[in-house]
């Protein structure tokens, strides 16, 4: 087949060439389909004939009518559907080989007479205006620390004119998180852009029913920062378009760069955050010509941060616990009956009284949990034994597992002393040392020594150290008889 460029070619010979069979022969075609073409003057792809007629018969001709009904009801059905049906309705009568033509026909019915589809309009952007924000899962990312899995989210913040973005670690969806993120985002930043968006988190937007767009504390902080709030409309998270985008591509870059690391756990969270901050600067690094343009625009931070906590005032029950978000902590005993303040951080909280901050707790995520340290209660459960065997969160009381073998050994030598012999071997660890009593409890299951509150106690305070069977020392190598070996080799060659 003659192509365009070998006719370019011959009209181009034809003025340097005495004979036209010389410049047929260079331009790699016949003298008489060079003659041809010089005569028409048209390029091949000029003269091509378009091909509407089919070269072989279709086989859906006759039930064409029954699949655009089917099609026009349902127009989500997909042609190997279809196919499917036609073969189970007409035994025999289709053959898989078929399926790719009735494949074609769909997609050119969908083209001509299907349902409109979604149109995406490409927005523009001034430097400073607007940022966005919002949660994305990285469990699929498979990351761990200490080989345990690491189930976490990221607080995701976008320059949608620039595309500079950044991020923090975080659990929840919660407002402190949010907060926490949007506050660290922005003190990065250094600086202050006009209108924040995001979608429809409930942290920050009221139901449809309430008269009030925002919340109260969501609009609080951003009347803090002087900045413009907007959200999106249920359901269309195309409206938040860039950040759902930065979402994937930072998740990908993510997961990109984990592969040439060649490993996806970390030894702390601290290592994990630092390796994300690293990961933000290499992406930001080739936006930096924009970014600087939207640095000359951005409003001035204030002069402090917000503090990124709920403020709740609670009575101490009787119990010596508090009720938290749907959470049960404990505080300790001194405290009961008393009224305290508490300070809700996303991933803490803060036990305040008379004016002093008098613990500091973790915040356990989800609802209907609890958290209870032994140290709160402990003095009155030496006093009260028998409370223990139904008390009603025991288990947080086994601070480590070899703490609820020695409980286990203690039930099976006296079920009547076992509660007052644990009991006083947990004072004994809130009063000297958890680690010392967990050492001292693994010394004696390894050397099959009997566990009782007597035994304990003496070895304890006898300060004695135990061995740590994980302790493992092994000595420097001298590598130079690598050298010494690889010498006499070639000596023998």
């Amino acid at each position: 087949m003659v192509t365009d460029r070998q006719v370019r070619r011959l009209k181009k010979l034809m003025q340097t060439e005495k004979y036209k069979a010389s410049a047929a022969s260079k331009a790699g075609m016949d003298e008489k389909t060079a003659r041809k073409y010089l005569r028409l003057g048209k390029l091949p792809s000029e003269i091509k004939k378009e091909h509407y007629w089919r070269t072989r018969k279709d086989p859906f001709t006759d039930i064409w009518v029954e699949i655009g009904n089917m099609l026009s009801l349902n127009p989500g059905l997909e042609a190997k559907t279809i196919f499917q049906h036609l073969q189970r309705t007409y035994p025999g009568e289709y053959q898989d080989g078929q399926l790719r033509t009735l494949q074609r026909r769909v997609k050119v019915w969908r083209a001509l007479e299907g349902p409109p589809k979604e149109v995406f309009f490409p927005q523009e952007y001034e430097p400073g205006i607007l940022c966005e924000s919002d949660f994305t899962h990285m469990g699929k990312l498979g990351i761990t620390i200490q080989r345990q899995p690491f189930n976490h989210m990221i607080y995701h913040f976008v320059l949608p004119y620039s595309n500079w973005e950044t991020g923090t670690i975080c659990f929840s969806e919660s407002f402190e998180a949010l907060s926490y993120g949007f506050q660290n985002a922005l003190w990065e930043l250094g600086g202050l852009p006009q209108v924040h968006r995001t979608d429809r988190l409930s942290t920050a937007v009221n139901k449809t029913t309430n008269p009030e767009e925002f919340t109260q504390r969501y609009k609080a902080l951003l009347n803090h920062y002087k900045l413009k709030g907007q959200k999106i409309r249920a359901g269309q998270a195309h409206e938040n378009g860039d950040i759902e985008q930065r979402h994937y591509r930072f998740k990908r870059a993510l997961d990109q760069s984990l592969m040439l690391r060649g490993s996806r756990d970390f030894d702390s969270r601290e290592q994990y955050a630092y390796y994300l901050k690293k990961l933000f600067t290499q992406l930001n690094a080739g936006r930096s010509n924009r970014f600087k343009e939207e640095l000359k625009v951005l409003k001035r931070l204030p002069l402090s941060r917000l503090d990124s906590c709920k403020r709740i005032i609670l009575k101490v029950r009787k119990s010596s616990t508090i009720n938290v978000n749907h959470n049960v902590y404990s505080v300790h005993s001194r405290l009961i009956r008393e009224t305290v303040q508490i300070r809700l951080y996303a991933e803490y909280l803060e036990v305040w009284y008379a004016q002093r901050c008098v613990d500091k707790i973790p915040r356990v995520r989800g609802e209907g949990n609890h958290y209870i340290q032994y140290r709160h209660i402990i003095d009155w459960l030496v006093r009260k034994p028998r409370a223990f065997a139904n008390y009603r969160y025991r288990h947080d009381l086994f601070p480590t597992h070899r703490f609820r073998m020695a409980y286990d050994f203690l039930k099976n030598g006296s079920l009547y002393k076992a509660d007052i012999e644990y009991l006083k071997i947990l004072q004994l660890a809130a009063k000297e040392s958890e680690t010392v009593v967990d050492e001292t409890l693994e010394y004696m299951f390894n050397e099959n020594i009997p566990v009782n509150f007597e035994a304990v106690s003496t070895l304890v305070k006898s300060g004695q150290k135990f061995l740590n069977l994980k302790d493992v020392s092994v000595d420097d190598i001298d590598v130079s008889i690598y050298d010494t070996l690889l010498t006499e080799r070639s000596v023998i060659l």
